[in-house]
């Protein structure tokens, strides 16, 4: 095991099985933090994004809220988290509901500054819930107040750590990463995760403005290639290391989305619905025509990019999700089998 003296804890405390040691940093289990420990990722279910507290002495930084139906857990994993630290700021990665849902609550409670990226804020200042992607895809979101921006090219001081923060499109055209040179360390979003990326909404929209998502997507890898990283914090799933590898998936899966668009849009559909569903806590399955038809996203998706009409498209979509297990008929009624 190594020292206290020679490790920085990575922010992900387990006991092994014998609760002698720390997991993620070899110091004796139930030992006081170091004055080293600077974030703790507290990683998230399918509807919120993990979350990133970053200290500063009794200071604290927050990267990316959680989604507004899991505010009230959200609020309890930041109190106990601060450990009696003040919350002073939020910044976002983007605007995607399940990254900004717990920003006005935690405003509320710890009237902290929140910082967006510069590309988002008109949506921001207006509530723009057709930008923000709420109302084409039945997401829910709470309004609150953004004290100022952040633009690519910036650095940041969190965690007493600088990074700066890098344009990163192609899930979202506006969203943001933050690196950080001296601790080889990137706070990814949905531009990189262990096993691929978000979904790329401007592709599968046909959004003018998107200039080619995928080339986009396939661009932010590019970048992220180039950057001196050790670890990655994603916006979902665990911290991990071996970039290269994760680089190698993700690009093998945007050159299959490129292959078969088709395939990115089935994909889409499938995740977005099992978002909504855990979120509605289930869909009396007589309404599943009805609702696919009401909602933007999977009516158009749906007919643009897989040639289906809303009878054809529920029936593709409940055999699918059936087969992968991830839903269940219960009384009539359509349920997720997952936890939220």
């Amino acid at each position: 095991m190594t020292s206290d003296a020679d490790t920085l804890c990575v922010g992900i405390c387990l006991p092994d099985e014998d609760e002698t040691y720390c997991i993620g940093c070899g110091r004796p289990w139930g030992s006081p933090t170091p004055d080293t420990q600077r974030y703790q990722v507290i990683e998230r279910g399918w509807l919120s994004s993990n979350s990133i507290l970053l200290f500063d002495g009794d200071a604290a930084t927050l990267v990316d809220t959680g989604y507004v139906g899991d505010v009230e857990q959200t609020l309890k994993l930041i109190k106990s988290t601060l450990a009696g630290r003040q919350l002073v700021r939020i910044v976002n990665t983007h605007s995607h509901s399940d990254h900004i849902g717990g920003n006005a609550a935690l405003q509320r409670a710890y009237g902290c500054r929140i910082d967006i990226p510069a590309g988002i804020e008109t949506h921001i200042t207006h509530w723009d819930e057709q930008a923000l992607f709420l109302t084409p895809s039945d997401q829910r979101g709470e309004r609150f107040r953004h004290d100022g921006v952040v633009r690519p090219g910036e650095w940041l001081r969190m965690g007493g750590m600088h990074w700066q923060a890098l344009a990163a499109p192609g899930h979202d055209r506006d969203a943001l990463v933050f690196h950080s040179p001296e601790a080889r360390l990137l706070i990814s979003g949905d531009a990189l995760w262990e096993d691929g990326f978000g979904i790329i909404f401007g592709e599968l929209l046909g959004d003018s403005n998107s200039g080619g998502a995928l080339e986009a997507q396939r661009q932010t890898l590019d970048m992220i290639a180039r950057l001196g990283i050790d670890t990655v914090i994603p916006g979902h799933g665990k911290p991990f290391g071996n970039v290269p590898a994760a680089l190698d998936r993700a690009n093998q899966r945007l050159a299959a989305f490129s292959a078969d668009p088709a395939r990115m849009a089935r994909n889409g559909i499938k995740a977005c619905f099992i978002f909504n569903l855990l979120d509605m806590q289930g869909l009396p399955l007589a309404e599943l025509e009805s609702y696919l038809a009401r909602v933007p996203f999977f009516r158009d998706v749906g007919a643009q990019h897989l040639g289906m009409d809303i009878p054809a498209l529920a029936t593709w979509l409940l055999t699918e999700l059936k087969k992968a297990g991830a839903v269940a008929e219960r009384d009539g009624r359509l349920l997720p089998t997952m936890a939220a």
